[in-house]
């Protein structure tokens, strides 16, 4: 038996660290994020699709994130067409991991995992963790983007403290020394229910 676990968190609160703690402990791991980079990417299941919505979208045999970017940005309304293409794209590659993969834990790293529905298809869900005043200083601190761009990002994101709520494990990703003990006492409880089962 596999145990699906969601794995979410805000922007800048250590997700992507966590992700790898996991994997290191021998879960698999799915990346949303990297599964739309593969469909993105030249010879992508999504890119011909895209080229039929949005041909200047297409450079270089690839889907170009920053014109998309660019071009919801001028018609919001084009998002949804977009996610119509993207969303079953990604849903059949998870589909792939999950026949594909031989772990006992599955774990699904998902930024929107609560706001997409997505924690529904899952036997649980962790949530990873920080205040809101070190998390702002970690985006910040990766000169990728503008307080404005970071507030945008945060605001279309459900707040952390209901996410925590509504997860079934809470990971602090105040050290790394910390984060990972709590990734192996969740995975360590995991096996015990399995093992039960």
């Amino acid at each position: 038996m596999t145990f699906k676990l969601g794995l979410t968190g805000s922007i800048g609160m250590g997700k992507s660290t966590t992700a790898q703690m996991f994997a290191d402990a021998g879960c698999a791991v799915w990346d949303a994020d990297a599964a739309v980079h593969r469909l993105y990417a030249k010879g992508g299941a999504a890119v011909e699709p895209m080229r039929d919505l949005l041909p200047d979208a297409i450079v270089d045999g690839a889907v170009s994130r920053a014109v998309l970017k660019d071009a919801i940005g001028k018609r919001p309304a084009l998002l949804q067409e977009i996610e119509a293409i993207v969303h079953p794209l990604v849903a059949a590659d998870r589909a792939e991991f999950i026949e594909t993969v031989d772990a006992d834990i599955l774990v699904f790293d998902i930024p929107l995992l609560f706001e997409t529905g997505g924690d529904a298809a899952m036997d649980a869900t962790v949530c990873v963790s920080i205040p809101t005043e070190e998390q702002e200083a970690r985006v910040m601190a990766r000169g990728t983007m503008t307080r404005a761009q970071f507030e945008a990002i945060r605001a279309k994101q459900m707040p952390n403290a209901e996410k925590c709520a509504h997860a079934d494990y809470v990971i602090v990703t105040d050290t790394l020394e910390h984060a990972r003990a709590q990734v192996h006492s969740v995975i360590s409880q995991i096996r015990g229910e399995l093992g039960d089962a």
